[in-house]
C-alpha cells in the first residue's frame, strides 16, 4: 500500500523549496534526533490528559487494540508529522488538507451524552501544545545543544505547523513563557480518566504484531521512559507521581538513550523492527522506508 504522506529527500537538488522550516530552523535541528520517538510517546501520554482529545481518538479509532491497525496507524501518524516538518511547502499544505478534511466529520460524545467535534479548537490547540511541549523536554533534558533562545525560537517556528492542522497560528504559543502560561491556565480542565488510564495500560502492554518479539520485549521500558520524562503533576494525575529522584532518572535516562540511538547499528536494527510492525500485512515498501530518527 502506497503511504499517503509522501515528501521530497531534503538533500534533494531538485526541490522547489525548503517547506514550512529549512535547513537554518531549530525545527529541523530537534526533529531530526533520534531522542524525538520519546517525546512521540510522551506528548501521547500527555495528550490523553485530556478527555475530550482521548475520548475523541478512542471513540474514532477502530481497531486501535489489534496490532496490525495499530502501527498502520502509527505509521500514517508519523509520515503525517515527517512530511509536515520536511517536505515542500505543497507537501506540507497537501498533508494538512487530508487531516483537516478527516476531522472535519469527526464527532465524539462525552459521558453525559454531550456531542462535540474532534476539531475544535481548544481540542487542536491542547495536542499542539503537547507535542511541543514534548519535544522541547526532552531535547533539553537528553543532552542535545540548545538553549533558552533556541528553545523560544522552536515553539515560534511551530506555529507555523498548527496552521496546517486548522489553527488559527495567532492562538498557538510563540515562546517557552507562553507556553508556560498556557499550561497553568489548562491545568484545572486536565485529568486521568478511565480513557487515558486505558491508553496508558496500552502502551506498557503494546499490541505488537506476530513476529515481532524483540519489539514487544523492547517497548515496555522504552514507553516506560517516556512516561518518566512526563512534568510531576501529570504523572500525579495517573496515579505515578513519582519525586526527584525519579526526574532525575528520567534525564539520565534520557542522556543514556540518545547515546544508544546514536550507534548506527543499534538504531538501523530499531528501526527495521519499528518498520515489520508498522508494515506487517501489507505489501512492504524496499527498507529502509524513509524516516526520521
Amino acid at each position: 500500500m502506497r503511504d499517503v504522506y509522501t515528501y521530497a529527500s531534503p538533500e534533494d537538488p531538485d526541490r522547489p523549496d525548503d517547506g514550512l522550516f529549512g535547513p537554518g530552523s531549530v525545527t529541523w535541528r530537534l526533529m531530526d534526533g533520534r531522542i524525538m520517538w520519546v517525546a512521540a510517546v510522551r506528548a501521547l501520554l500527555l495528550q490523553a490528559l485530556h478527555p475530550r482529545v482521548i475520548r475523541g481518538t478512542l471513540q474514532n479509532a477502530t481497531g486501535i487494540t489489534e496490532p496490525v491497525e495499530a502501527w498502520a496507524r502509527l505509521r500514517r501518524t508519523r509520515k503525517f508529522v515527517e512530511t509536515c516538518t520536511f517536505g515542500t511547502l505543497a507537501e506540507a499544505e497537501r498533508a494538512g488538507r487530508r487531516v483537516r478534511k478527516i476531522h472535519e466529520s469527526l464527532t465524539a460524545t462525552d459521558p453525559d451524552g454531550t456531542p462535540y467535534r474532534v476539531d475544535e479548537p481548544e481540542l487542536l490547540l491542547w495536542v499542539h501544545c503537547g507535542e511541543v511541549a514534548s519535544i522541547v523536554d526532552v531535547a533539553s533534558r537528553s543532552g542535545m545543544a540548545v538553549g533558552a533562545a533556541d528553545l523560544d525560537a522552536f515553539v515560534g517556528e511551530q506555529r507555523r505547523r498548527a496552521g496546517l492542522i486548522g489553527l488559527d497560528p495567532g492562538s498557538a504559543p510563540a515562546s517557552m513563557a507562553e507556553l508556560d502560561a498556557y499550561f497553568d491556565q489548562i491545568r484545572p480542565e486536565l485529568h486521568a480518566c478511565d480513557e487515558a488510564r486505558e491508553a496508558l495500560r496500552l502502551l506498557f502492554h503494546p499490541p505488537v504484531p506476530e513476529g515481532n518479539r524483540a519489539l514487544k520485549v523492547a517497548m515496555p521500558p522504552f514507553n516506560a521512559l517516556a512516561f518518566a520524562t512526563l512534568p510531576r503533576w501529570a504523572r500525579r494525575m495517573y496515579g505515578r507521581p513519582g519525586g526527584p529522584l525519579t526526574d532525575i532518572a528520567a534525564s539520565a535516562g534520557l542522556r543514556a538513550a540518545r547515546l544508544a540511538f546514536g550507534r548506527q547499528r543499534l538504531f538501523l536494527a530499531a528501526m527495521r523492527a519499528v518498520h515489520r510492525a508498522e508494515w506487517a500485512g501489507e505489501t512492504k515498501p524496499p527498507w529502509p522506508d524513509r524516516a526520521v530518527p
